[in-house]
């Protein structure tokens, strides 16, 4: 295809451009300034001065323009102008042939179809609107086809020439209609839940009054025969949506009553789903649409707590400690979803550590699966957690329908479950940067990673948030496969992970050069300023290379890099996995890269020391032993979690632990909303994040038999001396095991440390010292 490009002087192409405006101008006055009796061709009139503007050249070009072509030739003047402006910011024409024919096809229908009124003649009585060519080939076509097959094939004339001469196309259409329609959408949806609160509201009003006719109709209850004794109670410290209900004692458990603290909801907690309206994207998110949330099962009905049943509980509690000699009273009983939190106050004198070690004594006297004990902060008391009979099931629905998800700002914000009181938790991943998930085989780990998914697909559109998934075990992120907000397919091969790691850490060195270009600190910063330079308005005079930058320049999308189990990419892949997670964990923050890993295995060769340095949010779920509990958490209790989501959570800039029940979303409901992403677009993958860096190392065999190497030329030598330096002693089966090199490379990179200083000479079988 031919293509009409500009002069390599940008100069020339102004000035060419700017003549063209210009004539395009003196075309225009001619067209505005004609007059009938000006001296032209269809004019024989004595040598007298002419009306137009631009004297006898106007008048013989407006007098020929406008009797061949009518209202059409100032089509002529619009056509020179565009071509002008096009040259003076030097852009290429492609097809000049195709768009000239358009034009000349433009100009010829629009004559006709202005001439099909012939009895409007606008400019005089012997001018036709769309002059003589016009009249004429209207007159043509009326007596070949009635009038209705005239206006057709001129019609059809006028979008084909419209296409040649322009860069309209089908999409132009859409988003001319997409803006309308978006809005007529939004005006539909807001009608439809103006009128769901009305109708809840007047149900609503109808209930409460049904409710007041009955309870007026029944007989007052007797009074009690026997009088609680008052215990006092500590004010609780954050508490403002619970109602303290008192228990009256049995009477094996008179010497003391304690309060029960029955959490209600706050209305924000549970809103209905008439008052969760969908989030249509802005005009930047292109067609995207949330999924909507009646995708998800209903929430379940919440359990009635047995009032008798705790206070047998709290009775037991107080008649357990004391067999071990520590007194005191259960002063409030706090029901929660999953476990109830019975506070006890000890007496003066009592350690809080003798109270603790009572845990596995108090499972035995409670007959309960595990009991949890800690300090609650800001009382006077320990809070003793038991599970409950009948667990409740929290739907990941009712998370999402809270005011606690809608109204988040982030982008990357997750559901986590309800805390030991049934307040609703939700965290961003922003703020976190990076979590470290851990826990055994049934402990809701997968349950986990599937939530957090979930609420980014219900929070962000791919064009906000792009995710990398790596499922070694390939059976629990399958399901994802195909959705748009996945920057490459599901990754099951343990070499394809590493790869897609090391190319995460290129991208980030690229998104950090982008800030720095820009003078930002963050990638939030970054996407408004870029925003707001896509919004300013070019100048016409501007580097014609200067704004094919500008117009390269998009918004960056956050990257949320999710591995299922990081224990089998440790033991294969070790060396490349722990170098590119920790560069990433440390420096990936301020470019929108988060990392979420998840594994089974908490132990210390698979979470080493950088790796924990770098992540300080971590979630536990059920673990063996309080080894493993330590390990992940820096703190014991997750081995006395009851599994199914029961989790420990520590938030960043903080030690203290939070006990959260884990929000459920079945297989049926991921589904659901899968599908609906896939109904709206097709993955837009990268397949080089899964192809090898640049400087990706050759097999070691083959590099054992390449010629000696210096340090500063063996890539894997800086790698090696912190290896040496973490463990504390140098010899060639450590590098051997820790980098896989080949025996050869590693007995000459300790020739090279030698050489250096860093090492000591060798001591006969045993290890150099550092």
């Amino acid at each position: 295809m031919h293509i009409l490009r500009p002069s390599a002087d940008r100069r020339l192409n102004l000035l060419t451009g700017l003549l063209s405006l210009i004539g395009a101008g003196v075309l225009a006055a001619s067209l505005l300034s004609h007059s009938p009796e000006d001296p032209a061709w269809n004019t024989a009139a004595e040598a007298l001065r002419p009306h137009n503007w631009i004297g006898y050249p106007g008048a013989l070009f407006s007098d020929v323009a406008l009797s061949l072509a009518g209202f059409a030739s100032w089509l002529i003047p619009i056509m020179v102008c565009l071509s002008g402006l096009r040259r003076m910011r030097s852009k290429s024409v492609e097809a000049p042939g195709l768009r000239i024919f358009g034009a000349g096809l433009l100009v010829l229908s629009a004559c006709t179809l202005l001439s099909l009124a012939p009895d409007w003649k606008p400019l005089h009585e012997t001018m036709p609107p769309g002059g003589v060519v016009g009249l004429a080939l209207s007159a043509y076509l009326l007596a070949n086809l009635n009038f209705g097959g005239t206006l057709a094939i001129v019609a059809v004339a006028v979008l084909i020439s419209i296409y040649l001469t322009t860069s309209f196309t089908v999409e132009t259409v859409e988003g001319w209609i997409a803006v309308p329609m978006a809005w007529w959408d939004t005006r539909v949806e807001g009608y439809q839940n103006w009128q769901d609160r009305r109708l809840a509201r007047s149900e609503q009003n109808r209930l409460i009054k049904e409710a007041k006719r009955q309870s007026s109709s029944l007989p007052d209850p007797p009074p009690p025969e026997k009088k609680p004794r008052k215990v006092p109670v500590d004010p609780p410290a954050e508490e403002t949506t619970s109602t303290f209900i008192p228990i009256v004692p049995l009477e094996e458990a008179a010497a003391f009553v304690p309060q029960l603290q029955v959490p209600t909801p706050a209305p924000s907690a549970a809103a209905p789903p008439w008052e969760v309206p969908r989030r249509k994207t802005r005009k930047s998110d292109s067609f995207f649409q949330l999924p909507p949330t009646a995708l998800l099962s209903e929430p379940p009905a919440r359990s009635q707590y047995d009032e008798q049943e705790l206070h047998e509980t709290a009775a037991r509690i107080k008649v357990k400690f004391e067999e071990f000699n520590v007194t005191g009273s259960v002063v409030q009983i706090n029901p929660g979803p999953v476990v109830t939190t019975f506070e006890f106050k000890p007496e003066a004198g009592i350690k809080v550590s003798r109270i603790t070690q009572l845990s596995e004594d108090l499972c035995l006297g409670l007959q309960a699966e595990s009991v949890l004990i800690e300090r609650i902060p800001g009382k006077s008391t320990v809070g003793i957690e038991v599970p409950n009979r009948k667990r409740e099931i929290i739907s990941l629905r009712q998370i999402l329908e809270s005011d606690e998800f809608r109204d988040s700002p982030s982008k990357l914000t997750i559901s986590l479950g309800k805390d030991i009181s049934g307040r609703i938790k939700v965290a961003s991943l922003e703020s976190m940067p990076h979590v470290l998930i851990a826990g055994s085989t049934g402990s809701g780990k997968s349950v986990m990673l599937n939530t957090l998914i979930m609420s980014v697909l219900y929070k962000s559109t791919p064009e906000e948030v792009r995710m990398i998934m790596v499922d070694p075990k390939r059976v629990e992120l399958g399901v994802y496969e195909g959705i748009p907000h996945l920057l490459t397919p599901v990754i099951t091969d343990p070499k394809k992970a590493t790869y897609a790691l090391r190319n995460a850490v290129l991208e980030m060195e690229r998104r950090l050069k982008l800030l720095a270009a820009q003078g930002v600190r963050n990638i939030d910063q970054y996407n408004k300023k870029i925003r707001d330079i896509i919004a300013k308005p070019r100048d016409l005079f501007a580097d014609p290379h200067e704004i094919a930058e500008l117009d390269e320049l998009r918004p960056l999308p956050f990257i949320l890099l999710i591995i299922d189990e990081l224990a089998d990419l440790m033991m294969l892949e070790r060396a490349g996995v722990e170098e590119s997670i920790t560069r990433l964990a440390q420096m990936a923050r301020a470019v929108g890269m988060h990392l979420v890993l998840a594994t089974q295995r908490p132990s210390v060769d698979v979470i080493t020391g950088l790796i924990k340095a770098n992540f300080p949010t971590r979630i536990s779920f059920r673990v063996a032993t309080r080894v493993d509990s330590r390990t992940i958490l820096d703190d014991m209790g997750a081995q006395h979690l009851l599994g199914k989501g029961d989790m420990l959570y520590r938030p960043p800039g903080t030690s203290r632990l939070t006990r959260v029940h884990g929000a459920y979303v079945s297989e049926e409901e991921t589904a659901a909303v899968v599908e609906n992403w896939k109904a709206q677009a097709r993955p837009d993958y990268d397949q080089s994040f899964l192809m090898a860096p640049p400087n990706e190392e050759t097999d070691d065999d083959d590099a054992d038999n390449s010629a000696a190497l210096t340090g500063e030329q063996d890539p894997r030598y800086q790698d090696a001396v912190r290896a040496v330096c973490e463990l504390g002693k140098a010899s060639t089966s450590v590098l051997q095991r820790r980098l896989r090199l080949g025996y050869g490379r590693a007995a000459r990179i300790l020739d090279m440390m030698f050489r250096d200083g860093i090492i000591g000479p060798p001591d006969g079988s045993r290890p150099r010292e550092v």
